[in-house]
């Protein structure tokens, strides 16, 4: 390059583990982005305050000392590129470049180094290793030899590791001549002090403090308190401190006609609560609260360092207050909604993610949906889009889902998302410029979503029962025409009605319809007078077995029970809902229910059961009441 060097393959190193990616080496200062996407590193040229090279397993590792106590390790770099690079700091940046050597003897006691934010451990001239004391939570005295160094356990640099270093205890005989110390205080509490001066632990007063704060992942309420260089979400169970490198985007999403505002924090590497990462904080702010914070920062640091960047003290809504504060202490981009409206002019839409219900907001660059599970999807990964029908028992409602396929071959599927919506996402999505799979050719907009449902895609059950619900529903046309031709079987008034209601097209066609329709009227009466005939005897018709009204009911199945507890509340959730639409949503829920759930309707179901077995035999064989009642009717006869 003209202006610098670029490598690829080059990776972060960190208490987390390597993330790779590339980097950029130019005149103005060394920027590395993440492979994948997500937060860059970049230490600008001023900022710079010390180069090392170090020779580590296969290749070289360049360390970057920034002037404000930060370290960074970029590692794989081919011996080639360190005469380069070496030649180029000299001369770009009037820095050159120190040789550290590490040590593989194995010795478990040297020197400590503390410069800056650094602890590093010497096996003589050689480097064993070293410590961010950034990480480090607590530092307390065994002994009187002894100092354990803790490190935060709930951070976002052990989310790529199954194993974190948790702690490290160092052993300082009183003989140190590093750390000299008397009889009231030992060497071990000068090395103990100095370490307390230098690293972030506890001690250090967070600037303002949120209690209470409703966190929807990871669940729970939290106090977060927002410090310098950290955040920290203390709750009962759980404590999280989050390094501000970490945070890779904020957003300050408003909920449609709702009182709550969620603000979302994106990290990268993601924080760890047991198994599960996540990568996003998002926490709900009651949206009209009002809030006054006085923010307990140096004077000096807030005319220097934040100046034109925090405010001593601030009044406002507490979703406003808190984003202007961990931006201006992060350095996070904030993302706020679009242009997009729903058809409540509100910025996102009701769907539902993995049976999860929630709501989908299109924002600019990417599409973000909140609060479980959290997913955002930026434009850029995206390779095409669907608009697909969502039918319920069969017929067409008024919802639709939207199929979102990645480059990567993932797919993400919306669901339940409101008819009326559709109109404002397309146009939304065709303006991005994003590819939709099932457009028709002969218009702009997606032909399936708006298509009519063919009898193919019905469910066999469901058709079973529309085609039974056809039968009956011609035979009470039948019997609605018997009874207004009533006594006189030459009335034409329902044929008059009916030409009344027929277009002046339809009334100028030939004499060839009227006999059409005389024809009908007269195979009406005909199925009358057969009727009639049956009624006479003249043919025998079919009786149906009578219900014995003593007969015991049938026994329920659990499904029964469910439907019938649940049956109320489905009509809520689904206002207008067709009658037999209300069994497919019924019969949907019951087979995603686990058996611990079904077990209360089971438990009834095997009740019921046992109550139609023991009446069913009752009813089938009828006891006498008592011998003497036998015997006497036996006399009477």
């Amino acid at each position: 390059m003209a202006d610098g060097h670029l490598f690829n393959n080059i990776s972060l190193g960190g208490r987390g583990g390597t993330k790779p990616g590339q980097i950029r080496v130019h005149s103005g200062g060394i920027l590395w982005k993440k492979q994948g996407g997500g937060k860059a590193v970049e230490v600008d040229k001023s900022n710079i305050s010390g180069l090392f090279w170090m020779k580590v397993p296969r290749s070289n590792q360049l360390g970057v000392r920034s002037k404000d106590g930060l370290y960074y390790k970029f590692i794989g770099f081919r011996d080639q590129d360190v005469a380069t690079l070496t030649t180029f700091f000299r001369n770009s940046y009037g820095i050159t470049p120190e040789e550290k050597q590490v040590s593989v003897s194995g010795h478990n006691w040297g020197e400590v180094d503390l410069n800056g934010n650094m602890l590093t451990f010497l096996d003589g001239s050689k480097q064993a290793f070293e410590l961010s004391l950034a990480d480090i939570s607590q530092t307390q005295m065994q002994g009187k030899t002894d100092v354990l160094l803790e490190f935060h356990l709930d951070d976002t640099s052990g989310a790529n590791e199954k194993d974190s270093l948790m702690e490290i205890s160092f052993h300082i005989p009183n003989s140190n001549t590093q750390f000299v110390g008397d009889e009231n205080r030992p060497s071990a509490q000068v090395f103990h002090d100095k370490i307390m001066s230098m690293a972030d632990v506890d001690a250090e007063e967070a600037v303002v403090t949120f209690d209470g704060i409703a966190i929807l992942t990871p669940r729970g309420r939290y106090s977060v308190e927002l410090h310098l260089t950290f955040l920290r979400l203390q709750g009962q169970a759980n404590d999280f401190k989050i390094q501000y490198s970490s945070v890779v985007r904020l957003f300050c999403l408003p909920k449609s006609n709702q009182p709550h505002t969620f603000v979302v924090i994106t990290l990268d590497p993601p924080i760890r609560k047991g198994q599960t990462l996540y990568p996003h904080i998002v926490m709900q702010f009651e949206t009209d609260y009002v809030v006054e914070s006085t923010l307990s920062i140096n004077e000096d640091l807030l005319n220097t360092k934040y100046k034109d960047k925090l405010e001593p003290s601030y009044k406002g809504l507490i979703h406003d207050v808190f984003t202007n504060i961990m931006r201006a202490l992060s350095s996070a981009k904030v993302t706020r909604p679009g242009k997009f409206r729903s058809c409540q002019d509100g910025y996102a839409v009701k769907s539902s993610l993995k049976a999860e219900d929630g709501i989908l907001y299109p924002l600019e660059k990417s599409f973000f949906f909140l609060p479980k599970p959290p997913t955002l999807i930026l434009h850029e990964e995206i390779d095409y889009m669907e608009f697909q029908r969502h039918v319920v028992a069969g017929s067409n409602m008024h919802y639709f889902d939207l199929l979102v396929k990645l480059k990567t071959d993932q797919e993400h599927l919306f669901r339940n998302i409101q008819r009326s919506e559709y109109q404002n996402l397309f146009d939304f999505i065709s303006n991005k410029g994003l590819k939709i799979m099932n457009v028709g050719d002969g218009a702009n907009q997606p032909s399936l979503s708006i298509a009519p449902l063919s009898s193919d895609d019905e469910d066999p059950h469901m058709k079973r029962i529309r085609d039974a619900q056809d039968e009956s529903d011609e035979e009470d046309e039948d019997f609605v025409l018997d009874k207004d031709d009533g006594g006189s079987p030459t009335d034409d008034s329902g044929e008059d009605q009916s030409d009344a209601s027929v277009s002046g097209d339809e009334k100028e066609k030939p004499a060839k319809k009227e006999k059409k329709d005389l024809a009908s009227v007269k195979a009406s009466l005909s199925k009358k007078k057969s009727r009639d005939g049956d009624e006479d005897g003249s043919k025998k018709k079919k009786t149906k077995r009578k219900k014995d009204p003593n007969a015991p009911k049938k026994a329920k199945t659990g499904f029964i029970f469910f439907s019938q507890a649940e049956r109320e509340n489905t009509k809520k959730e689904n206002p207008g809902i067709a009658f037999l639409d209300i069994g497919k949503v019924l019969g949907e829920k019951w087979r995603k229910m686990s058996a611990e759930e079904k077990e209360p309707y089971e438990a009834k179901a095997r009740a019921d059961k046992k109550r139609y077995s023991d009446e069913i035999g009752d009813y089938k064989n009828p006891q006498p009441a008592n011998a003497d009642s036998g015997n006497e009717s036996d006399s009477e006869e």
